[in-house]
Parts: C-alpha cells; sequence; structure tokens
C-alpha cells in the first residue's frame, strides 16, 4: 500500500522533478517506510511506501525493468499475486523481488490490457513504456485505490490524492459547477471522472486509459461491468441455496485478505458486516486476531458508541480487542486534521471516526478488513425497498436519497454557482437507463455499488486510514463477491428488513445479538447536532474572509442554518449546515481562496 505520483510532458521539455518530489512529499503519510524518484527526460515517476508484501529492498518504487523497458508506480495489493507469478514464470519470465509489484508489471509486458481482468485485487498504476514512449494508467474495478490527474500546460500530472496535486502547483481551483450540483444533492458523491475542482479530474474505476508519446488518448476501456443478469436456475434458487453458496464466496474472499507479510487485524463496529469478517476468520483458524472499536459522547441523549455490540463478537472469538473512547474536546481538536486528510469533502460524520480509530489502530498493525460495501452489494439501505415496486424508479430514489430538488437548490447557492440543469437526476436517469440491469432494485443497486460507494464509503476508508499508513482491505467488494451476489434475486436481499440473504448466511456464523438489531454505524452525535463551539466552528468558516470572497452560499439560506441547525435535516439524516460548512472547511484546509 503506498501513494504514487508522476508528470508526463508531451512537448518534449523534461518532466518538473521538484514537482513530483513534492507530490511524494504530501503523500509520506500513505507510504512512511521508504520513498524513491525516477526520472527520465519527459516522464518522472514517484512513490511513497507502505511495505506489506516482500519487505525487502528489492520491492522498492518506482520499480524499473530494464530488459522489459518498463517502469512502474503501483498502489493496492493483487491478492492473487502469486498464482499469476506461477503462470508467468511458466512462460518463461524471472523474477528480481517476491511482491506484486513486479508480477502487476511483467503481466502487462505479456498480456497488455487482458492482464488488467486477471487481477484480483485494489490497485491504482502508472506503467511507462521506454520504447513506444506511452503512460499506462489503470485503477481497480470499485476505485478503491485513487488515482487524480490534472492537465499542465504541456503534459499531464497524477497522485493518489487531490491535495497531492495541489501541492505540486499549478491547478485551476474553480469550482466545477456540475460536480458542485453532484455535491450538494447527492450526499457529497461526486462521480468521477469530475471532483469539486475544474481542473482536477479522478480516472474511473474498472478503467485503462493509454496514453500516446504526444499526450493523445490512445485507448481508453472500462474493463470490467457488473452483471445482473440471472439464469433461470438462478432465479428459482432457494435462499437456503443462496445462503451456501454466499458463504463459500466470502469464505475466499476473506482468506484472499490474510495475503501479507505483517499481521492483519479487523475493524470491528460491531455491526453484520464486520462481526461476519471476525466470525469467518475465526473459521479460518486465525489465531490473536486483533479487533478495533470507537466509540464518541452522547449528545441530545443519542448514544455515540456500540460496544454493547463490539464487545460481545470480541469476547465471544477471544480477539485481542482495542477499544476506544474519544471525549468530545479530542474530537473536536482533531477534526482540521480529518479534514485536511480527505482527497475531496465528505460529509459523513464517521470520518473523524474512522480517522481516529486509524490513528490508534497504526500504532499496533499496518492492516486491517473493514465491512464497507456489504450495505451497496446485498440491499442494506432504506430506500431499496420502494423501488421494488416503483413506477418511477429515479423518482423513487431521488425521493430516498437526493439532499435537495433542483429548485431547491437554486435557493441555496449563488447564481454563479448553479448549474444550468438538474445534473444529478439527469446522470441517475442515464445510469438506470443503462442495459444489464432491468429490476428497478438492481438499477439502484448497480449504481451504489459503482458509482456512490466508490465516491463516500470507500473513499473515506482509504483517505482516513491512509492518513495514518494503514492498509484497509474490504472483502465484500472482491469482484467474484460483487459478480455472484449480483444473480442472487433482489427479493432475498430485500428479505428481513434489508440484507436478508447476507443476514441469513451470517446466522449460520455470528452470534444472532448483532444481527437482530437496528442497523448500526459510527455514531457522532455532536457533529448531527451542531451546537456550542461545533457551531462557532462551522459558522466561523462559513463567514470568514475567504467564504465571502468565494460567495458560495446565498446569505439568508446561511442564516437560516445559523439560527436553528437541527431544524434543516437532510433524507438521510444529515445536517444541512453541517454539509455546507465542510465543503468551505475543505476548500480552506487545502489553501484554496475564493
Amino acid at each position: 500500500m503506498c501513494g504514487i505520483c508522476g508528470e508526463i510532458t508531451f512537448d518534449g521539455s523534461p518532466a518538473n522533478v521538484d514537482a513530483v518530489a513534492a507530490m511524494a512529499d504530501c503523500l509520506a503519510p500513505r507510504g512512511p517506510d521508504s520513498s524513491g524518484v525516477v526520472a527520465r527526460g519527459d516522464w518522472a515517476f514517484g512513490h511513497r511506501r507502505l511495505r506489506i508484501i516482500d519487505l525487502s529492498e528489492a520491492g522498492a518504487q518506482p520499480f524499473v525493468d530494464t530488459d522489459l523497458g518498463l517502469t512502474i508506480v503501483f498502489n493496492g495489493c493483487i491478492y492473487n499475486y502469486k498464482e499469476i507469478r506461477a503462470e508467468l514464470e511458466a512462460k518463461g519470465h524471472r523474477f528480481a523481488s517476491h511482491g506484486d509489484t513486479e508480477v502487476v508489471l511483467k503481466a502487462w509486458a505479456q498480456w497488455g490490457g487482458d492482464a488488467i481482468p486477471k487481477l484480483n485485487g485494489m490497485f491504482a498504476v502508472a506503467i511507462r513504456e521506454r520504447e513506444s514512449g506511452r503512460t499506462i494508467l489503470f485503477r481497480d474495478r470499485f476505485g478503491i485505490k485513487p488515482l487524480y490527474y490534472a492537465e499542465t500546460g504541456n503534459g499531464l500530472r497524477f497522485a493518489s490524492t487531490l491535495p497531492a496535486l495541489l501541492r505540486a502547483g499549478g491547478i485551476d481551483t474553480s469550482i466545477d459547477r456540475v460536480a458542485l450540483h453532484h455535491y450538494m444533492t447527492w450526499h457529497a458523491v461526486v462521480p468521477a471522472p469530475r471532483t469539486i475542482l475544474a481542473g482536477v479530474r479522478k480516472l474511473p474505476p474498472a478503467t485503462i486509459r493509454i496514453l500516446d508519446a504526444d499526450g493523445s488518448v490512445a485507448s481508453e476501456r472500462q474493463y470490467w461491468t457488473p452483471s445482473f443478469e440471472r439464469s433461470a436456475e438462478d432465479a428459482t434458487r432457494s435462499a437456503e441455496d443462496w445462503e451456501e453458496l454466499l458463504l463459500d464466496e466470502l469464505r475466499a474472499s476473506v482468506r484472499r485478505r490474510m495475503v501479507a507479510d505483517v499481521p492483519v487485524g479487523v475493524l470491528l463496529s460491531g455491526g453484520v458486516d464486520s462481526s461476519l469478517i471476525v466470525g469467518l476468520l475465526a473459521e479460518e483458524g486465525q489465531a490473536d486476531l486483533a479487533t478495533y472499536s470507537i466509540g464518541f459522547e452522547a449528545a441530545h441523549g443519542e448514544k455515540g458508541d456500540e460496544f454493547k455490540y463490539s464487545d460481545l463478537i470480541a469476547e465471544h472469538y477471544g480477539t485481542k480487542h482495542h477499544k476506544l473512547m474519544i471525549p468530545s474536546a479530542e474530537m473536536r481538536e482533531n477534526l482540521p486534521h480529518a479534514i485536511r486528510a480527505m482527497s475531496e469533502p465528505m460529509v459523513s460524520y464517521d470520518n473523524i471516526g474512522f480517522y481516529l480509530l486509524s490513528r490508534e489502530v497504526s500504532k499496533t498493525i499496518k492492516v486491517v478488513q473493514s465491512g464497507q460495501g456489504a450495505d451497496e452489494v446485498f440491499g442494506g439501505y432504506h430506500w431499496y425497498p420502494p423501488l421494488a415496486d416503483a413506477n418511477d424508479p429515479v423518482s423513487a430514489y431521488a425521493d430516498a436519497f437526493f439532499d435537495r430538488t433542483h429548485a431547491r437548490l437554486g435557493e441555496h447557492l449563488n447564481a454563479d454557482y448553479m448549474a444550468d440543469k438538474d445534473e444529478s437526476r439527469a446522470f441517475v436517469e442515464a445510469h438506470f437507463a443503462m442495459p444489464g440491469a432491468d429490476d428497478p432494485v438492481d438499477k439502484a443497486l448497480r449504481q451504489d455499488t459503482n458509482v456512490m460507494l466508490v465516491d463516500d464509503p470507500v473513499k473515506r476508508v482509504d483517505n482516513m486510514t491512509m492518513a495514518w499508513g494503514l492498509e484497509a482491505r474490504v472483502p465484500f467488494l472482491d469482484h467474484e463477491v460483487v459478480e455472484f451476489a449480483g444473480r442472487i434475486p433482489s427479493r432475498h436481499k430485500l428479505a428481513d428488513g434489508g440484507k436478508g440473504i447476507l443476514k441469513r448466511a451470517a446466522r449460520r456464523v455470528i452470534p444472532t445479538e448483532v444481527i437482530d438489531r437496528p442497523k448500526g454505524y459510527f455514531p457522532v452525535p455532536a457533529l448531527k447536532y451542531l451546537e456550542g463551539p461545533y457551531l462557532e466552528m462551522v459558522r466561523g468558516a462559513l463567514t470568514n474572509e475567504a467564504a465571502r470572497a468565494r460567495g458560495l452560499f446565498k446569505q439568508d439560506y446561511l442564516d437560516k442554518l445559523f439560527a436553528d441547525p437541527k431544524a434543516h435535516i437532510t433524507r438521510l439524516r444529515g445536517s444541512e449546515l453541517w454539509q455546507v460548512a465542510m465543503l468551505e472547511l475543505w476548500l480552506q484546509a487545502q489553501g484554496i481562496e475564493g
């Protein structure tokens, strides 16, 4: 797990090595163990390393294969790298290291673009071909590993985080109005390739882009798409049969994610998803498994921890459990640091939870498994059931998920920042109209798994864990698990209040007390009910000189939010004030002036 960056020029001028070094320096938290920069005329790659597989210097990056004429920077982990290595060795390839980086490089040399679908894992990769002058960029199927890029006057820069690109300078930091529409409408989700900044884009998940030496796009393709098509046998298969098959898939996925030359732990919230991971690891015979949970102070009678359930699982399996309770003052002190660690502004309250939990976990371990993705893959959210019988699935989805309508957004944003049309609804309409998912619930699951999940939960986990050099692996986002889940009819997913088929499978592994409970999350009530020092913090961010110069929001709207924050709550039970403040807090944390 690492941070990658680079610059390619297209006019023959030398790459700016100082800019690449600055980006690599910004990525230091992602890879605290070592660093490197390789420059060859019109290109330069930088890398920060977190040693997980092949701890020797043989696995250092950028990795150069002079015989093949290839250089690679790689962020991620390939869980089946040993199998692919054996296949490559049978074809005559010889290896100088024992890790997965060199496997990816030689796989590209052997199979080109056909190598990427062979990879089971999470990855963002850049490869430079010496002979052709081409640069290849590709990203894993769910965008678990990020890859941002920005066009310069004569070339292209890329990095694992958006702030790293900003560190190198020369970025257009004006607000992208379409991205702002998505942020304000879609609970801060900004689908690729856009970001909130007009000058920065992100490579979409499951995408291979090949750039010729002159900067033109030689090819770009999406190498994987989820399928929700089912055989007649799938359509009639019993829940009992699906349950058994699902457990087999999950066991394989959890087992794959134990590949490491260092210990692997679990972020244990006490919910079904993380508890099931612990249970499956216990089945695999994992001894002395380290588990980690976090809690916050209560506010307005709302409890700020779920230790009752995480303790139950830890005791049941005898894990080495670490429990962290965060006082409100400590959370407030660390909020600015968590915001600064975001590659893009994100509104979910549990960002601070993941940030502080990762800080503590990283003191004792380098790799964890986490339960993200189960709700999107197995239908755990409240907006899925209304879609089952919806005559207008797009409206049903928007009514349940969107924070505000296009018309209402016009009452909140100043005119200069307002998109010309309802961009967010248009995006959902186009996605729902794509072939391959006929059932309305399947349409929503496909979109959430490949868009919302990528640019909210997955990005949140990557940003907050990697801020402390901690690698998080997500077994529910193994592509074979997702492909399997796509075959399961939605009625099995919606059963039992959501995630029915996953709960059925879980009952065979973990105590039922963590299954038959209200849906959990990282509760951070102090950020939901903004008052006292938190209210003053957000008020300051929205009224200071930078915010006034930018002028994103209408003053009468801000005045209403300040007067009674608790009266302005979104459909997903989020604070409108926190949402608008987070955007300004993030922009100011990145030094972006109005």
